[in-house]
């Protein structure tokens, strides 16, 4: 087992190297460019309109604050990835062009950990919102009591400090990492599929339930003042979210999982590269996610940007 992840840490050692290496500026120099170009887009994306995003949910009251605060951590962790995670990506594509090896990969470490971390955090708020609304489905009017403002906070504290921890173990242990970040993976994806299937199941019952008390005219049992067209389309808009998550951060996955142990050919650095963006693509894709499926949010945004002059009165 030891023997294992000592190859396996050389293993990273050496995808590291060939990062920051001549090879790679000598082969790819338009991949460097076109990579350069596209992180300094997202950089930009990401931070402008996840500071609207922001400043929006800070002017909506009606959605309940648990709640808000998820959406509003989503954001933040989105944020940061443009404001932190980005600038060193680029730093790191600026000194890999202009050869600067001790910078470059400096950059290059600073990223990985930082990226480890906010998707890490990204994909656990995901999981989070998946769990707050299988409990508003299933406790109703208990709902409120159960899920506070108090605990709510205690969750995104766990959610920030797990991923931080498991992120800077990169400088200790490169395999730790790489496990925390596919166990994550793993725990994030499976609480999702298994909290929307619930959904979707309860909501299928419980439209069954109605149209047999409709077909034999009694008065459906109304158990709770759940608005349920509210509630499918909260539902919706935490399901897009988590699709978009999935399309962006599959390909990734798929490069990690087929690079091989020795050898490893310029193509599947570059695969690794291009598919790295998609998934910092993700933190400018969620807020506009929001606007569209989220009719409070895109009001609150509508009004923030007024008040900035960007839209008229």
């Amino acid at each position: 087992m030891e023997l294992k992840n000592l190859t396996e840490e050389g293993n990273q050692k050496m995808i590291e190297e060939l990062y920051c290496s001549s090879e790679l500026t000598r082969q790819a120099p338009n991949h460097l460019i076109t990579l350069l170009v596209l992180n300094a887009f997202v950089l930009i994306t990401a931070f402008r309109e996840n500071t609207i995003i922001l400043a929006a949910l800070r002017r909506e009251s009606s959605l309940h604050p648990p709640s808000k605060l998820l959406y509003r951590n989503l954001a933040i962790t989105d944020l940061c990835v443009g404001i932190i995670v980005e600038p060193f990506y680029v730093s790191y594509w600026v000194s890999a062009v202009f050869k600067r090896w001790n910078i470059c990969r400096y950059t290059l470490a600073t990223s990985i950990v930082a990226g480890y971390t906010l998707t890490g955090v990204s994909l656990l708020t995901l999981a989070a919102i998946s769990v707050d609304r299988l409990l508003a489905l299933l406790l109703r009017i208990r709902y409120r009591h159960a899920v506070t403002l108090k605990r709510a906070y205690i969750a995104v504290i766990l959610i920030w400090v797990v991923p931080i921890v498991g992120g800077t173990m990169y400088f200790f242990n490169r395999v730790v990492t790489l496990w925390y970040g596919n166990i994550n993976i793993f725990i994030c994806l499976l609480t999702t599929i298994f909290c929307y299937t619930k959904i979707f199941i309860t909501l299928r019952h419980n439209q069954i339930q109605v149209q047999e008390h409709v077909s034999t005219q009694r008065q459906p049992r109304q158990a709770t003042p759940l608005n349920m067209a509210r509630y499918r389309k909260a539902v919706s808009s935490a399901l897009w979210l988590q699709l978009t998550l999935v399309v962006c951060y599959l390909p990734y996955g798929v490069a990690v999982a087929s690079t091989p142990q020795w050898g490893v050919p310029l193509s599947f650095l570059l695969a690794r590269h291009y598919s790295g963006t998609l998934v910092y693509l993700n933190s400018s894709l969620n807020p506009l996610l929001y606007c569209w499926k989220i009719r409070e949010i895109r009001q609150a945004v509508k009004e923030t940007l007024r008040q900035l002059g960007c839209l008229p009165g």
